[in-house]
Order: C-alpha cells, then structure tokens, then sequence
C-alpha cells in the first residue's frame, strides 16, 4: 500500500519535468534570438539574398559556368546594380534635400488650414448646442478683464518690487556624450555586421553543395530521409516566398514608377519603388505605400494628383495582394491568418521592424520542418491554413 503513493509521487515528478523542459527550453531560444538578434538577422538576410540569387547561378550553371565563378559573376553584378541604384537615390534625395524648407511650408499650411476647419467647425456646433454656455463664458471673461484692470491700477499705485537676483546657471548633467557614445557604437555593430552579407551569400552560393552534404552527414538512417525532405521543404518554400515577394515588389515598384512619372509626381523614381515594396508588408502594407507618394504629391498640392495617388496605390495593393499573390506566393507558403499574426508579433518583438519582414519566411520554414518530422506534423497542420 505505501509503495502505491510512491509511484504516483514518481509519475508525477516526471511528467513535470516532462513539461518543464520545453517551456525551460523555449524559454532559452526566445533569450537566444533576442539577445543574439544582430548575428541573427544578419544571417537571415543572408539567406534571404542568397534565395533570391540562387537562380542566377543555377542559370549560369547550365551555361558551364563552375559553381564558385558563377556565384562570384552573380554576387559582383548583384552589388554593381545595387551601387548604380544608391546613386540615384543618392540623387534623389539630394534634390528632396534641397526642397525640404518648400515641403515644410506646405505641409504646415495643410496643417493650418486642417486646425482652422475643425476649430471652425467645433465653434459653430458649440454655439449651436449651448449658446446659453457662451453667454455665460463671455460674461466671466468681460469680468476677468474688469478685475485685471483693476489689479493693474493697484499695482502702479504700490511701490516696485525687489527682485532677487536669478541663481546661476547649473550645469547639466545629462550624459549627452555617453548617449552619442553608445548610438555610434551600436551603428558601428550594426555597420560591422552588414559588411558581412557580401561575403555570406557568396560562400553560400559556391558552397550550396558542400553545406548540404556536410548538413545530412549529422543524420543516420531514416532520419538522413527526414533532414533532407525537412531540408528541401525549407528551401522550397522559403524560395518561392522570397522570390516571389521580390518580383511581385520589383513589378509594383516599376509599374507605380511609370505611372507617378506619366502625372509628372516629383522623384517618380524614388518613391515609386519605396510604395511598391513597402505595400508587400502584410496588413500595414497599405498605409506605408501611400505616405511616400502624397509626400511627393505636397510639392504639387492639388487635389487631382491626390486622389490620383490614393486611387492608384489602392488598386495595384487590391490586384497585388488579391490576384497575383496567391498564385506566386500563396501556392506554396500555406499558413493560416491567425499563425501569421502571432508570427508578426512574436518576431516583431524579438527583432523590431526586420523581425517584421523575417516573420513569415521564418514560420514557413518551422512549417516545413514540421510537416517532415513524424512527431511534429500535428504542429505543422496547426501552422497549416
């Protein structure tokens, strides 16, 4: 009989460390990924731009090209297209530079006129429901003022006060050169980490084999059957997100170019690609599109080129996400809406704004892995749509 609460006192401590150990080891993960957060997303990005190269090299393959010249032809021509476009945006920007006191007037005459509207609008419906409040109001300000003319009298009449002399300045003690310290320092972490990308995606580009080889060379049996299914999953998937994210950008980007250039919007060029990549973030998508257009629209200032550019910007986001998504992208990422939410906050929180944009690729791949593996698929048709 005593050995009867003995073994369930057993069976009890082991299933709580049964349930301890996930949470305990989730626990370390998310503290991993936050505070690890910089080499994490550098390597994400890495990936990221490798997936999207991939294709070029595998197209130069085919040409007889070996593997590392083709992912160094690949990677050179992927940095010279990326210079020629800072130039120009160097250049656009310069231009935004030099009418900044231009756009800062109207925008501030906007905002002026929108304050008088709604003050117009607030006396007029104020009048209209209390007007026996205003009477009231203006009866206690004639009295306010009698009273301060009265204290005014009474105060030439007195004699001038003495007034002491002001205490002398105290030096601040905020840290200002302690805060710039630390600012560049974390710019200089980041800086430090970005230089790495280059040198990344190459060595993943003209190493793809090697790595891939080495990766199942950890698993044995079946389990070397699952990695690699689990491996190319992720690569699939991952791919056919990232890719096709940057063409249906890359198609946004040139179409609502052509268009802010066809009404003569100013720097076309600039904020055209700004508003076709920025209407890809999911569910802000919209609202980031629109603000780099009707910024550019306030040099302009009439109400055509903005209902112009609101309408405009509607309907490629509306045919983008509504037409062309689903049958680039949609096809192979099958996650579910809610999965996608928490995915967008729980990396947001880990990562800011690039845990944002890493967010659905990252939780398409925990998908493909779990659909692979025996004992995770429940969680992959969970993830599932």
């Amino acid at each position: 009989m005593a050995s009867k609460p003995l073994n369930d006192t057993v069976n009890a401590v082991q299933e709580a460390r049964h349930l301890a150990l996930p949470v305990v080891a989730m626990g370390v993960v998310i503290a991993v990924l936050y505070f690890g957060r910089l080499f994490f997303i550098t390597s994400a990005v890495a990936v990221v731009i490798a997936f999207i190269l991939e294709p070029f090299v595998t197209l130069l393959m085919r040409a007889r090209f070996p593997r590392s010249l083709a992912a160094f032809v690949v990677c050179s021509v992927a940095l010279l297209f990326l210079y020629v476009i800072g130039l120009g945006a160097y250049s656009q920007l310069s231009g935004i530079y030099e009418n900044l006191p231009t756009y800062g007037q109207r925008i501030g005459d906007l905002v002026d006129g929108f304050r008088q509207k709604i003050q117009s609008v607030e006396e007029r419906t104020y009048r209209m429901v209390i007007p026996g409040r205003l009477r009231q109001q203006e009866e206690e300000r004639l009295k306010a003022q009698q009273a301060a003319a009265k204290n005014r009298k009474a105060s030439k009449a007195a004699p001038p006060p003495v007034f002491a002399p002001p205490p002398p300045p105290t030096e601040e003690r905020i840290p200002i050169g302690e805060y710039l310290y630390s600012r560049l320092n974390s710019f200089y972490e980041i800086l430090l980490m970005a230089s790495f990308i280059p040198f990344l995606v190459y060595f993943m580009l003209s190493w793809r084999d090697h790595i891939n080889r080495s990766f199942l060379q950890f698993f044995h049996g079946e389990d070397r059957l699952v990695a690699a299914r689990s491996l190319q999953g992720i690569a699939e998937m991952v791919r056919a997100f990232v890719v096709g994210n940057f063409l249906l950008g890359l198609l946004l980007a040139v179409t609502s170019s052509m268009m802010f250039w066809i009404v003569r919007l100013p720097y076309p060029f600039l904020v055209g690609p700004l508003s076709g990549f920025l209407s890809l973030v999911p569910y802000v998508g919209l609202p980031l599109a629109m603000l780099p257009p009707l910024f550019s629209a306030v040099a302009v200032n009439t109400v055509a080129v903005y209902v112009f550019v609101m309408i405009s910007v509607c309907l490629l986001h509306l045919i983008a996400l509504n037409i062309l998504y689903p049958k680039i992208v949609g096809s192979r990422v099958h996650l579910n809406p809610l999965v996608v939410t928490f995915s967008l906050m729980l990396w947001g929180f880990l990562w800011d704004a690039p845990g944002l944009l890493l967010a659905i690729p990252l939780t398409a791949g925990l998908k493909a892995v779990c659909d692979n593996v025996r004992g995770l698929r429940p969680i992959g048709k969970f993830l599932g749509d």
